[in-house]
């Protein structure tokens, strides 16, 4: 399928491969990119974090960074100290964010990505832990 679905993935990480998984269960192949090899720039950070319709704190992540040795969870940063932060360690971009024709979402739990594909599923689909998402039908599993 054409469908442009661009995710900024971190192979180490389930929530991330899940939400790959998810992708091309709905038979889209995504322009994968491995955000910690070829970080955003700056410009398109601030984009996606603003078509997201979050703030740069929320987009930041806490475990496996360097989150508290640099004093991020200071909640007087700015916006643009956060940014600066994820530019110099783009580690702390937590992931995986997803970008379709439908909006751009961080899509933690990984079925959030179902909202922005504009397509169905194609079948059953279960998360790395055996948590099913998707039924045989295709169907969101409530």
């Amino acid at each position: 399928m054409a469908t442009d679905i661009v995710i900024y993935h971190n192979p180490e990480c389930g929530t991330s491969r899940n939400t790959l998984g998810l992708i091309r269960n709905a038979g889209i192949e995504p322009h994968v990119i491995e955000y910690l090899k070829t970080p955003p720039s700056r410009p398109l950070l601030v984009e996606l974090i603003d078509r997201a319709g979050i703030t740069p704190r929320e987009l930041l992540r806490e475990r496996g960074t360097p989150y508290a040795e640099l004093g991020l969870g200071d909640t007087s940063l700015s916006d643009d100290a956060l940014v600066d932060a994820m530019m110099a360690h783009p580690i702390l971009i937590n992931r995986p964010l997803v970008v379709s024709p439908l909006g751009v979402k961080l899509c933690r739990p990984s079925e959030a990505v179902l909202d922005l594909l504009p397509s169905d599923q194609l079948g059953a689909f279960a998360k790395e832990d055996g948590q099913q998402v998707v039924d045989d039908s295709g169907e969101r599993v409530a």
